[in-house]
């Protein structure tokens, strides 16, 4: 007999690509690690490095209808390569990064952007603004094998089939084995972490009726549909 006083919540999990499904344990996200989109924000890439923040495993969305979130009038797309861990630790050096991880997949962060100004404004954190409901969409991970890295390909965002971020992964600033290094430095990492690993430039507004798709050279698109709540 369970001690619990009621039923705990399901296991958060996105499917794999050939089958399976990966639980999904935290979630880490990248900003400001594309040097064009630091700019377009207002910042100077020389002055201002990546920065970490998270969100809650419950915010995983994979595709599909999505209701508009609660709380803003700007919500904004940002298309990113996500990363997802098979194990972790603490202290992980950059040349042992690539045996942790268990695959990637396109995925998309939403921000409330009207939000973030006031948190910005603020000096205040930006939890309010990311940790929002559905806000992590995420597609199909595909499974790579061990000390496999993606260290380039195209990263497209589109809107109604109009391509609003074109990059490569090749400009993030800090590259994947980076990113996993200096988040071990912050926080435990273990299997079912998920990583976004930051957003290209063109980061844009979304509306009721917009269809978004993301797209990363070699992995599954992931699409979803604004619908009104």
């Amino acid at each position: 007999m369970s001690d619990f006083v009621f039923a705990p919540p399901a296991q958060i999990a996105v499917p794999v690509k050939g089958g399976g499904l990966f639980p999904v344990r935290r979630i880490f996200c990248v900003g400001k690690n594309y040097a064009d989109h630091v700019k377009e924000m207002g910042g100077d890439p020389k002055d201002v490095p990546p920065v970490f923040f998270t969100k809650p495993a419950d915010a995983v969305h994979t595709g599909g209808v999505m209701r508009f979130p609660l709380a803003t009038d700007n919500l904004h797309y940002e298309g990113e390569m996500v990363v997802a861990l098979k194990s972790g630790g603490a202290h992980i050096p950059e040349a042992d990064a690539a045996r942790h991880i268990f695959g990637y997949a396109a995925g998309c962060d939403l921000t409330r952007r009207d939000l973030q100004a006031v948190a910005k404004e603020k000096s205040g954190p930006w939890d309010i603004a990311k940790a929002l409901d559905d806000g992590a969409v995420i597609g199909p991970i595909s499974r790579y094998e061990e000390n496999t890295l993606l260290n380039s390909g195209a990263i497209n965002l589109s809107v109604n089939g109009e391509t609003r971020q074109k990059s490569d992964l090749s400009l993030m600033i800090w590259s994947i084995p980076e990113i996993i290094a200096r988040l071990s430095g912050l926080f435990t990492l273990k299997a079912g972490d998920l990583i976004y690993t930051g957003t290209p430039e063109g980061v844009g507004p979304l509306v009721t009726g917009d269809m978004c798709r993301v797209e990363v050279d070699g992995l599954e698109p992931v699409e979803f549909n604004m619908v009104a709540r």
